[in-house]
């Protein structure tokens, strides 16, 4: 194919024969990784130009058409998009293909907004469910392992995404979904699997559950933890690690553009999340300038799609913060750090710029205080203040917590620069997550 031919589809190949077996795609070096993005994502931009008329009308305003591009760089000629693009388009009007060719929809919980709804062909469900088995090997699933699956499923993306994607791999899944916690204790005593997939403060909820029941989690079956959906730091997959005696590593995933499976870590190495360059092509940008940075400078994340067939996404603003690197496992595929934060989830207190791994990261190096916080904004005169209400942990004394709580106060002043309040809860005291965590509380215009 040359350059000026009628770009062509990508179609699924036939599931392995062997689903323990890496994919061949898993083996190419750059360059060649490069070369297939250059294919498909011609074929994504002409697809998104002449099927969407959204894109279309975007291009058009801003004089670029798909002909335009000639090298993966040519990418930067076309504008980003974003959640608003998406909820412009509700529910149905990005779709590139008739409906009777979409097989699913899922939705955002559009809790922040109107919801973003994606939908999937047949092709786009068996490269996810590629992909999602693709991840979870990565990560040290093995076919045959018993999987609990508690990521939630409906809507949400994370439940059924990982489900076909362990099913895919040769692995019986337990389709638990998020909540109900003693069962969940109850369900992976009895059926001893060998792996769970959830969010990792819901993990560490179940450790709090097994707890009580008089189980200590390092004694149960789970030996490989493949944690997503929120952001979280090294700290606290030592704890995990620690509590449960297993591997955890993380996975990434955007409903917007797939759902889990985009990128997972290496188990070998569990040194970032290994990005799916065949399927799918990052930049960082500076968040506030919009400028194309270099590998190995942080910024904000970027995603094109480069083999989806419903709704084709280009330049999306994923908003999550991090840098992109070399791979490592495997070598072809770029890794991007741990994400810090959303740049919209970003806490701006009297000039000084935070997130809520931060706090999280300074938190778990203080033995008397638990992973579990949350984060109240207020403005009882004229100036933010920010509160952190953090559990002790119960081998502490109040007195031993409040002292760890000025601790905190301390080492938050001396590396993030600014100065908030210490709430010391009793354990247990503070929500649980079920499935996302929500970390921050803006209450300043409460009344």
């Amino acid at each position: 194919m040359t350059r000026h031919d009628v770009p062509q589809p990508w179609t699924p190949s036939a599931p392995p024969t062997d689903p323990g077996q890496l994919d061949p795609e898993e083996h190419y070096h750059q360059e060649q990784i490069r070369e297939l993005q250059f294919e498909r994502l011609r074929w994504t931009l002409h697809h998104a130009y002449h099927n969407v008329p959204a894109y279309q009308q975007l291009y058009d305003e801003h004089g670029v058409h798909p002909r335009d591009f000639t090298s993966l760089e040519d990418i930067t000629l076309f504008p980003c998009i974003d959640k608003e693009f998406l909820r412009a388009a509700y529910p149905l009007k990005a779709l590139a293909v008739p409906m009777d060719k979409v097989r699913r929809i899922h939705a955002s919980s559009g809790t922040t907004g109107q919801p973003t709804v994606v939908a999937y062909t047949e092709n786009d469900l068996q490269m996810w469910a590629t992909l999602a088995a693709r991840s979870l090997r990565n990560s040290g699933v093995r076919p045959g392992h018993i999987v609990h699956n508690a990521y939630g499923y409906g809507l949400f993306t994370g439940g059924l995404g990982a489900h076909y994607g362990a099913e895919r791999l040769g692995c019986p899944v337990v389709p638990m979904s998020g909540g109900q916690t003693e069962k969940q204790v109850q369900m992976i005593t009895d059926l001893q699997p060998d792996v769970i997939l959830c969010t990792p403060t819901y993990l560490l909820a179940l450790a709090d559950g097994f707890t009580k029941a008089g189980i200590p989690p390092r004694d149960t079956s789970l030996k490989v933890g493949v944690l997503g959906a929120e952001p979280w730091t090294d700290g606290m997959r030592v704890e995990i690690e620690s509590l449960f005696d297993m591997k955890a590593c993380d996975i990434y995933g955007l409903s917007e553009l797939l759902g889990p499976g985009m990128a997972s870590e290496s188990v070998e190495t569990q040194d970032g999340c290994h990005i799916w360059e065949d399927h799918f092509y990052p930049e960082i940008l500076d968040p506030f300038t919009s400028e194309v940075l270099e590998d190995g400078e942080h910024g904000e994340l970027v995603f094109s799609a480069l083999t989806r067939e419903a709704l084709p996404i280009i330049r999306f603003r994923t908003h999550d913060l991090t840098t992109l690197r070399p791979g490592t496992a495997r070598a072809g595929h770029r890794r991007m750090d741990r994400i810090v934060g959303r740049s919209d989830d970003m806490i701006i207190l009297r000039g000084v710029n935070l997130f809520p791994s931060q706090i999280e990261e300074i938190a778990l190096e203080i033995e008397t205080l638990s992973p579990h916080f949350l984060l109240e904004i207020t403005r009882p005169k004229r100036l933010d203040e920010l509160t952190i209400k953090i559990e002790r942990r119960e081998t502490a004394s109040a007195a031993e917590a409040e002292a760890g709580g000025q601790e905190l106060r301390s080492r938050i002043k001396n590396r993030i620069g600014c100065t908030c309040n210490i709430e010391i809860a009793e354990p247990h005291s503070l929500a649980r997550s079920s499935g996302k965590l929500r970390r921050i509380y803006d209450l300043r215009n409460a009344h």
